[in-house]
């Protein structure tokens, strides 16, 4: 991968650990994360939205579940922390101070 590639993907990872931990439940499919990540500019296939919700399952940030055909994200302490700034995932981009 290039580095702007990079970018755009830790970037993407990112939107989805903020949209998880948007929600009272901390879940959403990976229907709606694909919609979410597309509003905000990264239009990708759920192909690629499932690859990168494994890698962050990977790294512990996100717990899944499959439902059928469907995968279910939920956010783990670990991505909340991230999400929160109290720690660093590497591969997910760090998120903005809160103004």
């Amino acid at each position: 991968m290039s580095g702007f590639d990079d970018f755009l993907t830790n970037d993407a990872r990112l939107v989805i650990l903020k949209a998880l931990a948007g929600q009272t439940d901390n879940r959403l499919n990976e229907t709606i994360l694909t919609a979410t990540l597309d509003s905000l500019g990264h239009r990708r296939s759920r192909d690629w939205v499932r690859t990168q919700l494994r890698q962050l399952s990977d790294i512990g940030a996100v717990k899944i579940t499959e439902v059928g055909t469907v995968m279910i994200a939920q956010i783990t302490r670990l991505g909340l922390d991230h999400v929160e700034r109290r720690t660093i995932i590497e591969g997910v981009a760090r998120p903005s101070p809160e103004a």
